[in-house]
């Protein structure tokens, strides 16, 4: 059974996924998207009438696919809730691998746009809350799972920003010392 081919709306927003991804928000500038989607420019304003609200609607479609298999990774490594932190490392291990790494896409859009965008900041910070909730289910609950959830999600953005640097094994390496002192040992 074949698939309907992705409507306009939808090709610009898998091109930009891509291309902001790979490349940045300022970086990729509209003319690009819309040449490399293949529509016209008048149906790319009608679906996106600005670059930002095409950044929203792009961190917003991340934050799913993203959070997904952020859960889904976990399960596939062992997570159970209560089980502890562990399941983080090889977690990320899996995504640093993949050749299409460039870090986390909310960092490096907050980075890029700042204060700039309020929207953007609102988006990026309701992302890493719910990353952070995502982690404290691996945390026994307790007075001190959110507390513990937060230094957990705080490392392992770290651990992104050092992977973008120098490479995952150096920030993998990091992460399982700041797990392990988080009282998780970590695989």
């Amino acid at each position: 059974m074949d698939l309907p081919a992705p409507s306009p709306r939808e090709r610009i927003l898998l091109t930009a996924h891509d291309l902001f991804y790979r490349d940045g928000l300022r970086a990729t500038g509209i003319d690009r998207i819309i040449a490399e989607s293949g529509v016209a420019k008048l149906t790319f304003y009608r679906c996106f009438p600005s670059k930002d609200e095409l950044i929203r609607t792009f961190l917003d479609y991340r934050h799913e696919r993203w959070m997904a298999w952020f859960v889904d990774a976990l399960g596939r490594h062992g997570a159970v809730a209560g089980g502890g932190l562990a399941p983080l490392v090889p977690t990320l291990a899996e995504w640093f691998a993949d050749p299409l790494f460039r870090g986390c896409a909310f960092i490096n859009a907050i980075a890029e746009v700042g204060a700039s965008q309020p929207e953007v900041t609102h988006i990026v910070q309701n992302h890493k809350r719910d990353m952070e909730q995502v982690i404290a289910g691996l945390l026994p609950a307790g007075p001190g799972q959110q507390a513990g959830a937060g230094a957990a999600a705080l490392a392992v953005d770290g651990a992104i920003v050092r992977a973008q640097i120098e490479g995952g094994e150096s920030a993998l390496a990091g992460l399982r010392l700041l797990l392990e002192a988080l009282g998780s040992p970590a695989a």
